[in-house]
């Protein structure tokens, strides 16, 4: 007799809910979308927006829903700590004030998680505009000992320049989560905290 074939795995969907945090002009939303579209845009205004970007990992559908807001929007800020499951922290290695907006945020976003008794959330350092270490202020170094001190990952990168170190920082921000989060479809929960923000929808893979 032939032996049964095993049937084939349920397709598992998660979502993770990324904020992008960072000052003004360090290439927060030209990060988020060069992962989107692979495209570099330099110039951007100050827009609050949420891109919604799907993707296959392993046979699991990965969604990264990303909240990609300036930096003086404080209003939402406790909104946002709440709502996300992991962060991506941008400074541009040209600008030590940003670097150290970063620090601020770091301690100020444990700070609420703790408040809220929400277990540890990834947190990612990502030091952009790789591309003028001409102009650099901030060493590698620094941001891998804050890394480091913190407990959270470090990346340098050049958004504009380079499409797949932009991929790396998100794709390995999906693999710490895939190992603490479970494989269940959740509700966004953005309505009336952000209305009519999903600027584009992209189904990708890796």
């Amino acid at each position: 007799t032939r032996s049964q074939q095993q049937p084939p795995p349920l397709h598992m969907e998660m979502d993770v809910n990324i904020v992008v945090l960072g000052t003004e002009s360090v290439g927060k939303s030209a990060l988020t979308v060069r992962l989107l579209t692979r495209r570099f845009i330099g110039e951007y205004g100050d827009i609050e927006s949420i891109y919604s970007h799907s993707f296959l990992v392993d046979g699991r559908e990965i969604t990264l829903n990303i909240w990609d807001s300036p930096y003086s929007e404080t209003s939402l800020f406790e909104k946002k700590v709440q709502w996300a499951d992991a962060y991506v922290l941008v400074y541009s290695i040209c600008d030590r004030a940003s670097f150290n907006a970063v620090s601020r945020l770091i301690q100020t976003i444990k700070s609420a998680k703790t408040y809220l008794n929400t277990e540890k959330v990834p947190i990612v350092i990502v030091g952009n505009k790789r591309d003028l270490h001409h102009r650099r202020t901030v060493l590698s170094e620094e941001g891998r000992l804050l890394a480091l001190n913190t407990n959270c990952h470090f990346y340098e990168v050049s958004a504009a320049e380079n499409y797949h170190s932009v991929l790396t920082v998100f794709h390995g921000l999906v693999n710490r989560m895939k190992d603490i989060k479970p494989t269940t479809k959740r509700p966004l929960g953005l309505k009336g905290i952000v209305k009519s923000m999903f600027a584009r929808r992209r189904t990708d893979s890796f």
